[in-house]
This record gives structure tokens, C-alpha cells and sequence, in this order.
């Protein structure tokens, strides 16, 4: 069966969101959390409501820097069980064989 591209856009919204996890991560090295640039705060306004998600799922002692790779840790984790439910409903997108 020939995968539709509906079934790629929830790992691309999961790799959106891992991404910009990591942007925030990287730039979070050099800016104040309280930093008011429009980047800065698309960064918090994608990735804060993921990070809720994890906050209520990971100890409370963590970081906010630790809470961030754990966050990219739990979606890699999804990405591959959801590429792994495509392979078992046989959807999965196959490497072509080229020659």
C-alpha cells in the first residue's frame, strides 16, 4: 500500500516541535528567560504547552535546560513508535530502490 502524505504530517508537526525544542535549548544558553524579542517568545509560545505536558510526567527537581532535552528525548520516543505503527498497518514509507 502507497503512503498518502497525511500520514507524514504528524511526524513533521512532532519534528517541528523537537526542533524548535532544541532552538530554544540553544538560544536559552545566551538570553534571559524574561528576554521580550519576537523569536524568544515564538520559541516559548510553540514549545510551553509541550513542556506541560512533560513537566507533569518528569520529577519537579529538574531544570528548566534538563526539562528541555528530556522534552526532545519524549518525542523522538514518538516519532519512532509512530514510524513503527506505520510499519505494522503496513504504511510505512519505503527507502525507494534505486539503482
Amino acid at each position: 500500500m502507497i503512503a498518502g502524505f497525511g500520514n507524514h504530517i504528524p511526524n513533521f508537526i512532532l519534528a517541528a516541535v523537537m526542533y524548535t525544542l532544541m532552538g530554544r535549548l540553544l538560544l536559552g544558553l545566551f538570553v534571559p528567560e524574561s528576554w521580550d524579542n519576537y523569536i524568544w517568545r515564538f520559541f516559548k509560545t510553540v514549545t510551553d504547552p509541550f513542556l506541560r505536558i512533560v513537566r507533569t510526567i518528569t520529577p519537579s527537581i529538574l531544570t528548566q535546560p534538563v526539562l528541555i532535552v528530556f522534552s526532545v528525548l519524549w518525542l523522538m520516543a514518538l516519532r519512532v513508535f509512530y514510524l513503527v505503527l506505520l510499519i505494522n498497518f503496513g504504511i510505512a514509507p519505503m527507502a525507494s530502490q534505486g539503482g
